[in-house]
């Protein structure tokens, strides 16, 4: 057992010393493991020198002493008796405590021992030890009896009085351990003299008054000056951030001077913060006002503490104890309470004046926002929204000026709305000239998320954002700001913090009036909507009598070279093509802005790969349909133009093929009829495929995302921002889908458009074939015609060739490629050698169609967008094609290219044969084999 207390005690003994003897500055681990090891030898060798006073083991003597105590000494009546008793009985029924009798013998002792009969000796006890330090720590004696000793201790300490000296430290030390002792003492001088001081539990505070050093009416005298930063007679400051305590103070005093010196110390530094100007942002200068406002109100708190010190100083009496200061209710200890409030504001604005050095606008209110909504301390969250009253008033005021006029008031980039430097374009002549209206919107102001202060959310700042940047837009790119001024009269209010309700009001109606204002100036006065229900009837084919008339009458200026065509005789039948359909019913600033012009001319194109339409777009509206736009409408308008300019080209072919089968045709039936009847049902495919290509791309894909467009554009609420995100997803869906674009992948992504442009080919080349084999046809029936004519009525051989030459003039006037035999070729042999080649090619351009169109409609097959595998179904409705999908990262040629090949071969053949092709009115001036010679060279070089 005894071994268990010793320990115990020793544990006890070892974490008090750990609390009790903190680390000093720039000292090591050896040191201050060597002093906390001194103070347990000092205060183990304390316990083991006192010997335990005889205790009478029985507790009910003791009880009995205590309850006839209180009833002579007239404590109290018979009811409190009774109270001690049941007390009395709840100790004895403790199971924790061992002792209870020591307990109590120790209360009772404590109760009857009187201090003030024992004040001379103590006095002169302490005179004896006069000798030593003031400073430090005095023991008893140990050469008094061991009663004595401890019940003199025990009656200074419980003194009115209080305790007048602590013990001195050497009395128990062995003289082999006054080295150590003097060590310590050099330690804890230099800890009283330092700040911040060495942590000391409040309850070892007492109301001593020192015999040594200065008492506690002069310490309470320059306490007023102490608290506002200057130095005195026993507090001075050595430095700006050191204030020098008496060292003579026992430790409660020093305690308690130690928590007088925070504030003090605080204001110091504060005080500088404040005086200090340079230059910073609106939200740190109000950080300081607010901050030199708090320290008025601290010296406020000084004035009237100084007030009631002067008062009870003047009602010192030095006969009584301590001078009578307690009697007159000031003493540390109340200044140290009735400061606590003020070091606790102290210290919150010394952590906010250290955090606003690296922290600046938004960012120093969210700092300061946090200690008001992420502190548990209801004194640090109130004094933290009354400082947020004071140091957002710059803030709520740039807001005001942003949502109310449309200015960015912000000089040192504090606001979370960040205006960038103007940008201008160099042009290709070299001059700089200002950015079109898209980068005043899009890149003229951007939001600055990391200086969104938490007082406002992320959807309130994005109104917040919006709604500047649109009167700054009505304001400078609509030209209107006569409404922006009249608006800010009338709505323009203060704003500040706290009033939440209010400012939420002031925001959604602010939104709601600029959106509407905008979206209303870009519908009715520069005509958005109908901007781009111009583009899609024009540039996107939308307008199918304009556009069909446009081909007709462009057609055979189209089939001459590209180096033959003008603007101004494109820009006529352009407006000959207005005049005759439903277009010319537009409005005329829509029809002034439509244009035709020619792309870059490359080596042999002809004018069908150079012609395009134009709309131009002016400012504000070009904020929607910016440069990108207009370059992704030119992109779907070329290729629907090669699609609608083949099936114009089908469509020829077939009404010719229509007419002739009922007249010429039909009476060479022998000869080339299989060769009409497998073109007939080639060109109907063609057809198909361009129908149902032109169906998807102008109704799956187009009249689908302008439904879309339209109802994104016309909901309530709708924001600029919203029909720029609105017109984007609107070309990027016509793009990718009506391109025929393929799903991305981590390759660059394709599409489809390149294996159309090569079927479209491939069609206009069959055209031309087809076009080469009704020529033979007409050429096989004027033979025969002559033939018969011959026969019946036996022409000479002269009238015979005036005649054919007659019929040769007739054929070059037709529209084919392929010349007419002349008359030494005129017969059945000479046929022979012009149908076969002619033949094989239409039998290669068709394979080389059907194979193409089975890997398209495979690789669209196997595409995820639904509307993708629908076009390759109705184009495949009655599986008359086998699809499949072409071969990736082979050496060998796909079919579509072998047969691609093998027909360019065959076609050079059928060159030197005498065989040619034309384009529309070009054939009649080709009448020999040279001149088809060089129209299949001309092809060579146009396929990729």
């Amino acid at each position: 057992m005894g071994d268990g207390r010793s320990n115990r005690v020793g544990s006890a003994l070892s974490a008090l010393i750990q609390t009790l003897i903190p680390p000093l500055t720039n000292e090591d681990d050896a040191s201050l493991d060597e002093r906390r090891d001194d103070a347990l030898s000092l205060a183990t060798s304390i316990i083991n020198g006192h010997s335990r006073p005889s205790v009478l083991p029985d507790i009910g003597h003791v009880s009995d002493r205590i309850k006839q105590k209180i009833l002579i000494n007239g404590y109290g009546d018979d009811e409190k008796a009774t109270r001690v008793s049941n007390l009395l009985s709840r100790l004895v029924e403790q199971p924790v405590l061992s002792q209870k009798s020591a307990i109590l013998h120790l209360l009772h002792e404590l109760a009857e021992a009187d201090p003030l009969n024992d004040r001379p000796e103590s006095n002169g006890h302490q005179a004896d030890n006069a000798s030593l330090p003031r400073n430090s720590i005095e023991l008893p004696n140990p050469t008094l009896s061991p009663h004595k000793a401890p019940t003199r201790a025990l009656e200074d300490t419980f003194s009115v009085n209080g305790l007048r000296q602590l013990p001195t430290r050497e009395a128990h030390l062995s003289p082999s351990r006054e080295t150590i002792a003097s060590r310590d003492r050099r330690y804890q001088s230099r800890s009283e003299t330092s700040v911040p001081p060495p942590e000391v539990h409040p309850e070892v505070a007492t109301d001593a008054v020192m015999d040594t050093g200065p008492t506690e009416a002069s310490l309470l005298h320059d306490l007023p000056f102490t608290l506002q930063g200057l130095s005195s007679t026993h507090l001075p400051f050595s430095s700006r951030t050191t204030l020098d305590l008496p060292p003579t103070l026992p430790l409660p005093a020093l305690s308690l001077l130690h928590k007088l010196a925070e504030p003090s110390l605080l204001y110091r530094v504060l005080s500088d913060f404040v005086d200090l100007s340079h230059d910073e942002g609106l939200v740190a200068q109000s950080l300081r006002a607010a901050i030199g406002l708090e320290l008025r109100s601290y010296l406020g708190l000084i004035a009237s503490l100084e007030g009631e010190i002067r008062r009870a100083i003047a009602t010192v009496n030095p006969n009584e104890p301590r001078g009578g200061i307690g009697k007159a209710g000031v003493t540390l200890k109340r200044c140290v309470v009735w400061t606590r409030d003020a070091t606790m504001g102290l210290r919150l604005m010394s952590s906010m004046a250290e955090e606003a050095k690296s922290r600046n606008g938004g960012q120093l209110i969210t700092m300061i926002h946090s200690f008001a909504t992420s502190h548990g301390d209801p004194f640090v969250a109130a004094f933290a929204e009354r400082m947020l009253a004071q140091i957002t008033r710059p803030f709520y005021e740039m807001l005001r000026q942003w949502i109310y006029d449309g200015e960015l008031s912000d000089p040192y980039h504090e606001f979370f709305v960040h205006e960038q430097s103007s940008k201008l374009e160099v042009s290709e002549s070299g001059i700089a000239r200002p950015a079109p209206a898209t980068s005043v919107w899009e890149d003229k102001y951007k939001l600055e998320e990391g200086m969104v202060p938490s007082i406002i959310a992320e959807e309130f700042a994005r109104k917040i954002f919006l709604i500047g940047k649109s009167l700054n837009f009505i304001r400078y790119g609509c030209g209107d700001s006569a409404w922006v001024e009249a608006y800010c009269k009338d709505a323009s209010r203060e704003l500040h913090y706290g009033d939440t309700a209010t400012l939420e009001t002031s925001i959604d109606k602010a939104y709601k009036t600029t959106m509407a204002r905008l979206i209303d100036l870009m519908d009715n006065k520069f005509k958005l909507f109908e901007h781009l229900r111009a583009l899609k009837s024009y540039i996107l084919l939308g307008q199918g009598d304009f556009i069909a008339l446009l081909m007709e009458s462009l057609a055979p200026a189209l089939e001459r070279p590209a180096g033959t065509q003008y603007r101004h005789a494109l820009t006529a039948q352009l407006e000959h093509a207005v005049r005759g359909s439903i277009a010319q019913y537009d409005s005329p600033d829509i029809l002034s802005r439509l244009d035709a012009r020619l792309l870059e001319l490359a080596h042999g194109d002809i004018g069908w790969d150079v012609f395009t339409l134009e709309y131009r777009i002016d400012a504000p509206v070009d904020v929607v349909i910016t440069a990108w736009a207009s370059t992704q409408y030119l992109r779907v308008f070329n290729f629907l133009w090669r699609i609608k300019r083949v099936e114009f080209a089908l469509g020829s072919t077939w009404r010719r093929c229509m007419t002739g089968a009922r007249g010429v045709l039909a009476s060479v039936d022998n000869r080339p009829g299989g060769d009409w009847k497998n073109a007939r049902c080639c060109i109907a495919e063609m057809i198909h495929f361009v129908n149902q290509l032109q169906y998807y791309i102008l109704f799956e894909v187009i009249e689908a995302r302008w439904a879309e467009l339209q109802r994104a554009m016309t909901k309530a609420n709708a924001t600029l921002d919203d029909l720029i995100q609105a017109h984007t997803k609107y070309l990027n869906d016509i793009t990718h889908k009506g391109l025929l674009g393929k799903a991305k992948s981590g390759v660059r992504e394709e599409g489809f458009s390149h294996q159309i442009y090569y079927l479209l080919k491939t069609m206009l080349a069959y055209k031309d074939s087809v076009d080469g084999l009704y020529s033979y046809s007409v050429a096989e029936f004027t033979r025969r015609q002559e033939q018969s004519a011959r026969q019946e009525t036996g022409l000479a051989a002269t009238q015979q060739k005036k005649r054919r030459s007659a019929l040769v003039d007739e054929g070059a006037r037709a529209d084919s490629p392929f010349p007419i035999a002349p008359a030494s070729l005129s017969t059945a042999s000479s046929a022979d050698l012009v149908l076969p080649p002619l033949r094989q090619r239409l039998e290669d351009l068709s394979k080389s169609f059907r194979s193409r169109v089975n890997v398209l409609l495979g690789d669209l097959l196997a595409q995820p967008d639904a509307d993708m595998k629908f076009l390759a179904t109705v184009m495949n409705f009655n599986d008359v094609y086998s699809p499949r999908k072409k071969p990736r990262g082979g050496k060998g040629k796909t079919p579509a290219a072998s047969v691609k090949s093998r027909s360019e071969k065959e076609t050079k053949d059928g060159s030197r044969e005498g065989i040619k092709e034309a384009r529309g009115e070009d054939a009649d001036k080709r009448s020999a084999a040279g001149d088809a010679v060089d129209g299949a060279k001309e092809r060579e070089k146009m396929d990729p």
